[in-house]
């Protein structure tokens, strides 16, 4: 037999067209069914999808670990379990259907539309929690989603969106709301995100760069390298306990999860025994230092073979023999932004350690370690003090600060504080980015504006109108 002759690019591109134009057409099928849903239909798919994971949390971890041969069964559970939770309680009682807002100061009246048909880019570290996040936005705004999946982690997200459309059949919701392509290929995707109406991508640069350039509305992430900082007057045992906690969750591949710490110097003492006693290696001799860069970076970024593995696997990769029981690689840094590699994000646990003399000090290190990486994204302060905190807030360019707080698992949303709870952390333009805040349901819905003639709204004289305020 002779051999198979190979496509010309543009025979990949038209066999991918007419693949993706079949999704396509299924969607919309599904989507216009949807669209005439009630409400409270509505919410009852968005609760099914949410509930099946939640109640198939432990399955879904263990194949996404066996299959991507990275982070922890025990914490991708819990994620599976408080994502599904979390999100499902901010979305119930919220109108995403009709009018979902009366303003009688303005006389506007929102009217929620649905999007159509979403494309969701999703990402080798997440591949169960979120599609099922992605489409609990999607079917909440009464839209369809066709989810294309990284290549590593096609049988884990397949099983997790099969697992969720036996459940939303039960209740009678069209067959392809929620789709998965079963041929992942750079040119499947490309092709799938200039074809859907709205865009939604979480995972690395390349996909989300391909996504902003769709020609469709595309909303992506930036990358993650949230700077902690531990102010003087914080309690050092609770902090770093929280700090560890976030450092190696899921074996660091969280993009929220905590990268630095930044801490005084004068207090360093007191918060290195803190360190220790939360199973933490402290790395201080300089060639033990640079085994590590190099276990960690290959050519500066961030090698793969290292991405959410072990500690004991860092340490072997580095040659190093760490304590048994050891939970964190904590490497004290010898400067900070373009001078430190350790200043960049690390998806493993591992954890850079900085000292500042003064509060300004801290936040310019962490000013100077985001405009390395992770710029837009987050930070973590460890502080009682107000003034402090604001005083970040107003210089650092990130889009969420987590305040004593995990932010591994808080700043994608939390029971104990107001952002919205997500797997999509928007990094505003600081990150290249559409949004600077948790993606939700109000990012995949369209909103009409009927604006009433409002004949008693006053109408200021010029001298009143061109006088600025003090």
């Amino acid at each position: 037999m002779g051999e198979t002759a190979k496509k010309t690019p543009e025979e990949e591109i038209q066999e991918s067209k007419a693949y993706i134009d079949g999704y396509i057409k299924r969607a919309r099928a599904a989507q216009a069914v949807v669209e005439n849903y009630t409400q409270s239909q509505v919410d009852r798919l968005v609760m099914t999808i949410g509930k099946t994971v939640y109640d198939n949390a432990e399955y879904l971890a263990e194949i996404a670990v066996e299959e991507t041969q990275m982070g922890v069964i025990a914490d991708k559970a819990a994620k599976n379990k408080g994502k599904a939770s979390i999100i499902w309680n901010s979305l119930k009682g919220k109108k995403s259907v009709g009018i979902i807002e009366r303003d009688e100061k303005t006389g506007i009246v929102k009217v929620a539309k649905p999007m159509g048909v979403v494309a969701a880019i999703t990402p080798l570290t997440n591949p169960t929690v979120t599609p099922m996040s992605n489409a609990m936005f999607a079917v909440k705004g009464r839209n369809a989603i066709i989810i294309t999946p990284h290549h590593k982690a096609i049988k884990a997200s397949t099983e997790a969106v099969d697992m969720i459309n036996r459940e939303l059949a039960k209740l009678g919701a069209p067959k392809d709301l929620i789709q998965i392509l079963d041929q992942q290929s750079r040119t499947n995707t490309r092709t799938l995100i200039s074809s859907a109406d709205v865009v939604i991508a979480t995972g690395g640069a390349g996909m989300v760069n391909a996504a902003y350039s769709s020609g469709r509305p595309a909303l992506g992430v930036g990358a993650g390298n949230v700077q902690c900082i531990i102010d003087r007057d914080a309690d050092f045992g609770e902090a770093v306990s929280k700090l560890i906690a976030g450092r190696i969750f899921d074996n660091g591949i969280i993009c929220s999860g905590e990268q630095s710490a930044i801490v005084p110097a004068d207090k360093y003492d007191e918060i290195r025994e803190q360190f220790i006693k939360n199973g933490a290696y402290i790395v201080t001799e300089t060639a033990e230092k640079e085994a590590f860069r190099k276990a960690i970076f290959t050519e500066e970024a961030m090698n793969r073979h290292a991405v959410g593995q072990s500690v004991k696997m860092i340490a072997d990769l580095a040659g190093v023999t760490v304590p048994e029981g050891c939970k964190v690689i904590a490497i004290e840094a010898d400067g900070f932004g373009e001078d430190e590699l350790l200043a960049k994000e690390k998806m493993c646990p591992v954890l850079a350690v900085f000292r500042y003399s003064s509060f300004e000090e801290a936040v310019e290190i962490a000013r100077a370690n985001l405009e390395v990486e992770g710029k837009g994204h987050s930070v973590s302060i460890h502080s009682n003090n107000s003034g402090n905190i604001e005083y970040a807030a107003e210089r650092l360019n990130v889009s969420r600060f987590v305040i004593n707080q995990i932010s591994a698992t808080s700043a994608g949303g939390s029971y104990y504080n107001g952002l919205a709870p997500t797997n999509t952390l928007g990094c505003g333009s600081w990150g290249h980015n559409s949004i600077s805040e948790n993606l939700d349901y109000k990012h995949l819905i369209n909103i009409s504006r009927i604006a009433y003639f409002m004949p008693q709204n006053p109408v200021p004289e010029a001298g009143e109108l061109w006088t600025a305020e003090d």
